[in-house]
Formats: structure tokens, C-alpha cells, sequence
């Protein structure tokens, strides 16, 4: 693309006031009718020896003040089960295991959601019940629940079936399935 001299000054003067190569084509279509690709704007600015500037990396935030919990929403039924804590954690999950009534330590299962989903799902993972039992979950495009166990047969506690569920809950919301 050959431009006149005109063009390639203006060229300069943007890429010295801050203007990004995206800027820069688009300047040159709306100011000069000059359609570009982007290489090509990439190219004739090294040719032309004007340097892009870097934008400033942002600063990261002081400390954040922790964020105030709202008020359970009228039409979700499951807000009170997720309220969170100021790390953003649900609070089962960041508190430690309490006695239960009958003076079993509290319920600990850990879950985790898979990178590469399994095929045939739309969300899949692994659970670790308080027993120590392995499964592998799954939740299809039709928003059906699948569970298979390490071990044949297996039936998770109430306790455990509870807490899974809360958690997988707070999980798909934190990814934006829910």
C-alpha cells in the first residue's frame, strides 16, 4: 500500500499520541478512505519507524473491601443456601468441620468440575464423599443428574448428598451455568 506523505505524517502523530494499530486503521479509513488490513498497518508503521506505545498495565486493586451480602432474591429458592463468605467461598465449604449432634465430625466432601467435559455432558466432574468413596457426575444437555461411583452400588449419606449439592450448586454458578 503506498501512501502520500500527508497520510504518513498523520500516521506518525497518531502512533505518538497513543493510538493503538486498530486506532490507527480506523483513522485511516474514516480521515483518508483508506482501507488497510492490520498487518499491513502493523508493517507500514515499522517502515515508517514510529513505535507503538504499550498501555500502562492496570494497577491491581488495594484491598478490597468485602462486598455486601445482598439480600436473598424472592423468585430463587436457592439463595439462602449460598451465602458466601468474604473470600467469595460458600460459607459450608470455608468453615471447619463442626460436631453434629450425634458427635460425628462434620461433613467433608470436596468437589472438583473437569477441564475437557466428558462427551454427551454439559458440565462434568469428580466428588470425594466423606467416606473417602470416588464418582465421577455429570449433567447432560437435557439437565439430567448422572453419578457412577468407584464402588458398585454405592449410596452417598444425606449429609454428603447435601453438601454435594450445595457445592455443585455454588460451582455451576461460579462458571455461569446457573
Amino acid at each position: 500500500m503506498v501512501l502520500s506523505d500527508q497520510q504518513r505524517q498523520a500516521v506518525k502523530e497518531w502512533v505518538a499520541a497513543g493510538a493503538s494499530l486498530s486506532d490507527v486503521q480506523r483513522n485511516l479509513k474514516r480521515e483518508f478512505g483508506v482501507t488497510i488490513t492490520y498487518i499491513d498497518v502493523r508493517l507500514l508503521v515499522l517502515e515508517i519507524g514510529a513505535e507503538v506505545q504499550d498501555k500502562p498495565e492496570p494497577k491491581p486493586p488495594k484491598e478490597a473491601a468485602p462486598k455486601p451480602q445482598a439480600a436473598p432474591q424472592a423468585d430463587d429458592p436457592y439463595a439462602e443456601e449460598f451465602e458466601e463468605d468474604a473470600a467469595g467461598l460458600p460459607a459450608e465449604s470455608a468453615a471447619p468441620a463442626e460436631p453434629q449432634p450425634d458427635g460425628s465430625a462434620g461433613v467433608k466432601v470436596t468437589l472438583t468440575l473437569d477441564r475437557l467435559v466428558v462427551p454427551g455432558a454439559m458440565v462434568s466432574g469428580s466428588v470425594t464423599f466423606s467416606d473417602g468413596v470416588k464418582a465421577r457426575w455429570m449433567i447432560d444437555q437435557h439437565g439430567r443428574f448422572g453419578l457412577d461411583a468407584e464402588t458398585p452400588g454405592y449410596r452417598p449419606s444425606n449429609p454428603d448428598l447435601q453438601s454435594f449439592q450445595m457445592q455443585l450448586r455454588a460451582e455451576l454458578r461460579r462458571h455461569g451455568y446457573a
